[in-house]
């Protein structure tokens, strides 16, 4: 499993991610997309996503749609214009790099490589001398 401070820093791009690539979803159905698309290496518990679920929809990047199901009612979310670009701009500028960063730093031999790549992944134009 990736650490919480990865999972913490992007949790909001990922939502927006699931969110742009499959219209809407309800909170549940997202962990479990997570869960199968990293093979259970992130897992996102209710207590980090509803927050946010919350607060995303106060700050007007997502809508949701209550429908029943059985004797149930499914809170379904779906991202707003404004969310729509909100999302592309988060996976362009927030998501990518760090979560590549995070993963170099796991699969390097040295630290020292890993800091020199991270660095050059994270801005390009500074050229290190390690």
């Amino acid at each position: 499993m990736y650490s919480n401070e990865l999972i913490k820093g992007t949790l909001k791009t990922i939502v927006l991610k699931l969110l742009s690539e499959n219209g809407k979803m309800y909170g549940y159905e997202m962990t479990q997309k997570v869960k199968e698309l990293t093979d259970g290496k992130i897992i996102i518990t209710e207590g980090a996503l509803y927050p946010l679920l919350h607060k995303l929809e106060a700050d007007g990047l997502l809508i949701t749609e209550k429908v029943p199901i059985g004797k149930r009612v499914r809170k379904y979310y779906s991202l707003t214009d404004q969310g729509s670009s909100s999302a592309s701009e988060k996976i362009a500028t927030d998501f990518m790099p760090r979560t590549r960063a995070v993963l170099i730093i796991r699969q390097a031999i040295s630290p020292r490589l890993a800091i020199k790549i991270v660095l050059n992944t994270l801005i390009p134009d500074v050229h290190t001398q390690l």
